[in-house]
């Protein structure tokens, strides 16, 4: 016990000096949009001649180095939040200006013991409160923001959206002495104009919460958004393909927001697709990728579609561990064309969607990113050309 104990001390010991070497430490958490923040957050402070590292933990762990390349974080086993000891010790060997880091812990207690004892943030952006990985974070909005305050360390600064202020985070702010900025939808209106057209793909609420946080740091706006323009996109961010040539389908698109996971979420990339004309005049298949191991969410998606929030909607593919229940279970209850195909691979996935479908289509990924989710991304992303948005 006693050998124990030293270890520890001089692990806290060691941690602690990591920390003090990077002078500007900056984290991100919320449900969803936290690697496109990152890397926004990243690229602004880049173009303003910082030397940053960055770290994104979504559908592909990813290390962003200085210059902009990136390096995929080899994991062995299940991801933990330990993690991040790595990541500062990057920093803090190649000296650079700042790290902003996506948070990934879910649990109540991973949530703090990452920011407040490992990062120990200057600032903390929380993205947004919507219901996921409910298991862990509970099953309603109040107690998820609960789990993200839990990330509010003493005496730092707080970039919230408008519309996510729950009276947690403000309970939270007053007792660290924390300051809360509350960023409007329309704060950086100016911003969103032709000189960001490369941020087209992007939820105008990442790019104002970033921007702020740049503005923050003492950035122009309007050079922080032509500098965010470089930043490459996560893995997991919204894409479409169009010209399909493995069927030959030239006229259909291809979304992947699998990385929204959860119903909300993917209502709002449908909104944005909504905008762009891109439902218009074609039969919308959405492909439901439903893992082993998210039970909680793949109740989610069956309770959103058995009371009809997917009107749009005209096919769905079952695809994943839980397809055949999925199927078993809502036929009782819609009037969409069901569909099971639980194992198989991009390429016949796609050949049977051309069998089903002889009409102008729109394929919309939905529910997870791992496994079918990321393979399909893959064979897409090979065998389509990429539309811009």
């Amino acid at each position: 016990m006693a050998f124990l104990l030293v270890y520890l001390l001089i692990e806290r010991v060691r941690l602690q000096g990591k920390v003090k070497i990077v002078p500007l430490r900056i984290c991100v958490t919320g449900t969803r949009g936290k690697s496109s923040v990152t890397r926004l957050i990243a690229a602004a402070l880049r173009g303003s001649g910082m030397s940053v590292l960055a770290r994104t933990t979504g559908a592909k762990p990813v290390l962003i180095f200085p210059d902009g390349s990136e390096e995929e974080i080899p994991r062995r086993g299940r991801p933990t939040i330990l993690e991040g000891k790595k990541v500062l010790q990057t920093g803090a060997k190649l000296r650079v200006d700042a790290c902003v880091v996506e948070l990934m812990g879910i649990h109540p207690e991973a949530v703090h013991v990452e920011s407040q004892e490992i990062f120990k943030p200057h600032i903390l952006v929380i993205t947004n409160v919507r219901l996921d990985h409910m298991a862990q974070m509970g099953r309603t909005k109040d107690s998820v923001a609960s789990c993200f305050a839990g990330a509010i360390p003493e005496d730092c600064t707080i970039f919230v959206p408008q519309e996510h202020v729950y009276p947690v985070f403000q309970r939270t702010a007053e007792l660290k002495n924390a300051n809360i900025v509350r960023v409007s939808e329309n704060a950086f209106q100016e911003c969103m104009n032709g000189e960001n057209g490369g941020l087209s793909s992007e939820f105008e609420e990442n790019i104002h919460l970033s921007l702020a946080v740049a503005e923050f740091l003492g950035q122009n706006p309007h050079a922080a958004s032509r500098a965010m323009t470089g930043a490459l996109p996560d893995f997991g961010s919204l894409k479409v393909w169009t010209a399909l040539k493995e069927p030959p389908l030239p006229d259909w698109y291809f979304v992947s927001a699998f990385a929204a996971n959860e119903p909300e979420s993917t209502q709002s990339v449908l909104s944005k697709l909504r905008v762009k004309h891109l439902l218009e005049d074609r039969t919308v298949i959405g492909v439901l990728n439903l893992r082993g191991d998210r039970g909680d969410r793949t109740l989610q998606w069956f309770d959103a579609l058995r009371s009809g929030q997917f009107p749009e909607i005209r096919k769905l593919i079952c695809v994943g561990d839980h397809a055949w229940a999925m199927r078993r279970k809502l036929k009782k209850y819609v009037e969409t064309e069901l569909y099971a195909w639980p194992k198989f691979p991009p390429e016949e996935i796609l050949a049977r969607l051309s069998a089903i479908e002889t009409g102008r289509a729109v394929v919309i990924g939905m529910g997870n990113m791992g496994g079918a989710g990321r393979r399909l991304v893959d064979y897409w992303e090979r065998t389509g050309t990429r539309y811009d948005l």
